[in-house]
């Protein structure tokens, strides 16, 4: 959190907070009442003071005033800064992933683990999405291929007997399936 935004809630504790302004789309652009954040010293400014409370609701902490987020999917939104090196969507390598999970749209989602705190569920960006499908093998290091990664989608399940990875970010993840209603349960978001 900047420390000016830490003077003005010592300042002023007692702001009131904000709903229904804020959201965050699934390609990790700020948007305020619908509207893109295109400046860019605006947009970082949110994700340098981007936070979560003790409810697991996200919020924008704007001077003294809490802006609750409206999440279009997870928390974090996810992109390929380099081969095999995520960054979340406020510029924050990702450490440690943990494991992934397709569900029924075809998203990809990675478990981020704790380092960015709770939360730490994020969706592949669409636009890094083929890159990193091209990264899902079989329990035999083989290539997952297009029809069984369709099989699951149109099942909502991965078949017996099929055990996906994610490849190329130091020891394989293991991935699931899981749906949206799960993924944002998991990732302490419901809607």
């Amino acid at each position: 959190m900047d420390d000016a935004v830490r003077a003005a809630l010592a300042r002023w504790p007692n702001v009131p907070d904000v709903y229904g302004w804020l959201s965050l789309d699934r390609r990790g652009r700020w948007r305020i009442k619908g509207e893109v954040v295109s400046n860019a010293a605006l947009a970082a400014f949110i994700g340098r003071n981007y936070d979560v409370d003790a409810r697991g609701c996200w919020y924008f902490q704007n001077g003294p005033q809490r802006v609750f987020v409206a999440l279009e999917y997870t928390p974090w939104i996810l992109r390929l800064a380099a081969p095999g090196r995520l960054e979340t969507h406020t510029g924050l390598p990702v450490e440690h992933p943990r494991r992934a999970w397709l569900d029924e749209e075809g998203n990809l989602l990675i478990d981020i683990g704790n380092d960015l705190g709770p939360g730490g569920m994020g969706l592949v960006c669409d636009r890094d999405l083929a890159a990193l499908i091209e990264g899902l093998t079989l329990a035999d290091g083989s290539a997952a291929d297009t029809e069984t990664l369709e099989r699951i989608l149109a099942q909502g399940s991965i078949p017996p007997g099929v055990e996906l990875r994610l490849q190329g970010f130091g020891a394989p993840l293991p991935v699931t399936f899981a749906s949206t209603a799960e993924i944002q349960r998991l990732s302490g978001h419901e809607p």
